[in-house]
């Protein structure tokens, strides 16, 4: 059976999961925990075998990083799962309950998207969170991971199928392309497919908006900054850029930028140098390179997405410089103020245009794991509909559900009848 008809069968299958009960996905979700623990001898071979055929092909330390897949990683995603399945139910929630007139009653309900299909490299724990992710919502589930992921992502697919769809779930609700060919045949599935979460390099993001008419929702680049503001304690600031660059360099949600204010640069900048040693290598603007012993930034290092230990590093005049500067080169991602005065921090939550503006903590907080959403299927930096990590809440939709007995328009057209709207 080709891509596009097995495409058609999770579209037919999204009907019946988005009616499912609470407690059959919960139980689908139980199931997967239970075999994820049995078949982790399974898939850490599985991963071994796409790390030595990663190393064979000279694949960067970045994207070896996110392909490693150990006993930690498959620990993790059960505890993520569990997670979920405490959360409350997306579905079915009353956001609204008006009565029109007498006997004819309007709610808004929260619903499932549809069919959702990520395209994702390298990291085989985000296969097990957007399929747990889009079980509890509802949502029929299209995959496509990286090829160095390959054997992974089939043992964990094949896991987590076989689990959910002995606890109750239909029949051909997920599908896993495996080829790169598939990607086209699957933006091309406009029909069935109701949204496209692309996770990847800025062109391979820009590609897939390019080449479909299924909305598309995700993030090209994460150039997340930190600005150290003129009144910014240095013990806070330090371990703040060290997290945010180091903690895990190869995040999109990592540090890229550090940008310091003048009036503290001289203490700061040598301070963070000496604290970070051989971790963090700095290229620094003129101000920076006379203050330490680093390279020096060129203007493409500021539009640079690093994902390895490299940091570049302005002095800026004022906190509207660093304002201006993030508006202008950052990704709308994740971007950071260290300061200690109260206006100075509202000033740039207010004035940053990014998913995530946060005061006197690591940019590596932006993650729907870390904000209580048990996982998340990515992070977005548009403001369509989602914004920020996109968790079960960014995975419903609504429905408005209209209930009379025997209303016509023509009644109220004609002043026979009157709308008499009351909130219940």
């Amino acid at each position: 059976m080709d891509i596009k008809e097995n495409i058609r069968k999770v579209k037919q299958s999204s009907y019946i999961l988005a009616a499912l009960p609470e407690e059959v996905r919960n139980r689908a979700l139980e199931a997967v925990c239970e075999a994820l623990a049995a078949q982790q001898t399974q898939i850490l071979e599985a991963n071994q075998m796409d790390l030595e055929r990663a190393e064979a092909t000279q694949l960067s330390a970045p994207l070896l990083s996110r392909l490693r897949f150990d006993r930690k990683k498959i620990s993790g995603c059960i505890d993520g799962i569990h997670d979920l399945i405490d959360m409350p139910d997306p579905l079915f929630r009353q956001i609204l309950k008006r009565e029109l007139d007498t006997g004819l009653v309007l709610t808004k309900e929260t619903c499932p998207i549809g069919v959702i299909g990520v395209i994702f490299e390298s990291r085989p724990d985000a296969l097990v969170q957007i399929a747990s992710l889009c079980i509890k919502s509802g949502n029929g589930i299209i995959l496509k991971g990286g090829s160095e992921a390959r054997a992974t992502n089939r043992v964990l697919f094949d896991t987590i199928c076989d689990a959910a769809l002995g606890a109750g779930l239909p029949e051909g609700f997920a599908q896993l392309i495996e080829d790169r060919a598939g990607i086209d045949e699957l933006l091309q599935c406009h029909g069935d497919v109701d949204l496209i979460i692309p996770r990847g390099s800025n062109q391979f993001v820009r590609y897939i908006m390019d080449h479909t008419n299924i909305p598309v929702m995700g993030h090209a680049d994460g150039i997340c900054h930190v600005y150290v503001d003129g009144a910014a304690m240095i013990g806070k600031a330090v371990p703040i850029i060290i997290d945010s660059k180091t903690q895990y360099p190869a995040a999109c949600n990592a540090a890229e930028t550090l940008l310091v204010h003048s009036a503290i640069a001289d203490v700061l900048i040598p301070a963070l140098a000496d604290a970070a040693g051989a971790k963090i290598r700095l290229r620094g603007d003129e101000r920076t390179v006379q203050l330490i012993d680093c390279a020096a930034a060129e203007e493409e290092d500021f539009h640079t997405e690093y994902l390895d230990n490299i940091l570049s590093v302005r002095v800026v005049g004022s906190i509207d410089e660093a304002i201006d500067h993030i508006n202008r080169y950052g990704s709308h991602h994740t971007d950071c103020i260290i300061t200690e005065d109260a206006d100075s921090a509202a000033k740039f939550m207010a004035l940053v245009d990014s998913a995530g503006v946060y005061q006197n903590c690591s940019t590596r907080f932006a993650d729907g794991y870390r904000y209580g959403f048990g996982a998340e299927v990515g992070i977005s930096t548009g403001k369509l509909h989602a914004r920020g990590p996109v968790g079960l809440d960014g995975l419903v939709t609504y429905k408005y559900k209209l209930v009379g007995d025997g209303h016509i328009v023509a009644d109220y057209a004609s002043g026979a009848s009157q709308f008499r709207f009351r909130d219940l």
